[in-house]
């Protein structure tokens, strides 16, 4: 089967970079700030696959670059190096597109829920106002229809609808990520990247959300990635699942495999820390 998204050698340095900075960096040198320039090693030469239907898991410590890999995929950030195909563009790297390209892309295909809501929402403008945006860059042009579909899609993601006309600064931090999830999946989205986006809910709201996550991914048919440290959440919603360290990819294989038999000493680390 044939993979929707395919990342190969995705690498994202902050600073000037040098010949020394792959070399100098990474888990077996313990850092990730190369030690003859300084510049900062985020990503280096990550390559995952994404499939139909599939929920991927990336994990790992802050620091570990997992929050920027997932914004290079949704071209928050630009890449230092690295490919990355999309099935409904054929064996066209991604990161050749314009940057008109590049934002249909993301405005029809994906969706992106971020851990701070101010990231993904615009706090002054109605909770329905903010999907709405969605569609209409997503080539929707009828005000009552698009309206109607945002009202539907709070709906699915158990918002009180009763409050779509209010702003996202009037709203708790479970309503405001109810929100950023129905702008996501306006679009009808081949893949959602999910970063961060239980961290500081209380418990309750953060297992009524993965359950909701859960039935929305059948529901739409959508492939998600979804980017957290904690094991708990990787370990509710993601079929495989990725660790990294120091921007590098140090173990991949089926969410109970290397939750219930890791082979890393880091995922061991990672792991331990949680029982």
């Amino acid at each position: 089967m044939a993979p929707v998204l395919k990342l190969k050698n995705i690498t994202r340095l902050f600073g000037k970079g040098c010949p020394s900075c792959l070399e100098s960096t990474g888990p077996d040198a313990d850092t990730n700030v190369c030690s003859h320039c300084g510049t900062v090693v985020a990503c280096a030469c990550v390559s995952l696959d994404l499939y139909h239907d599939e929920i991927l898991g990336i994990m790992g410590e802050s620091g570990s670059g997992k929050s920027t890999l997932l914004k290079t995929l949704h071209f928050d950030i630009a890449v230092s190096s690295g490919e990355i195909y999309f099935e409904n563009c054929a064996d066209i790297n991604l990161l050749t597109m314009s940057p008109f390209e590049k934002r249909r892309i993301r405005n029809f295909e994906m969706g992106i829920v971020y851990q701070n809501p101010h990231l993904g929402l615009k706090m002054e403008v109605s909770s329905g106002g903010n999907v709405a945006e969605k569609l209409l860059m997503a080539g929707w042009k009828n005000i009552d229809k698009t309206r109607k579909r945002s009202r539907s899609l709070l709906r699915e993601t158990e918002f009180p609808v009763g409050r779509m006309d209010e702003p996202p600064k009037n709203l708790s931090g479970g309503e405001q990520q109810r929100v950023q999830i129905a702008r996501a999946l306006s679009s009808n989205p081949k893949v959602l990247f999910l970063d961060e986006m239980t961290t500081g809910l209380d418990l309750s709201v953060q297992a009524r959300i993965l359950d909701m996550l859960r039935s929305l991914q059948k529901r739409f048919h959508v492939s998600m990635i979804v980017v957290s440290h904690d094991l708990g959440v990787i370990r509710l919603l993601a079929q495989r699942t990725a660790v990294m360290k120091y921007g590098r990819v140090v173990e991949l294989g089926l969410t109970d495999q290397i939750l219930e038999d890791p082979r890393h000493p880091y995922t061991q680390l990672l792991v331990n820390s949680e029982l």
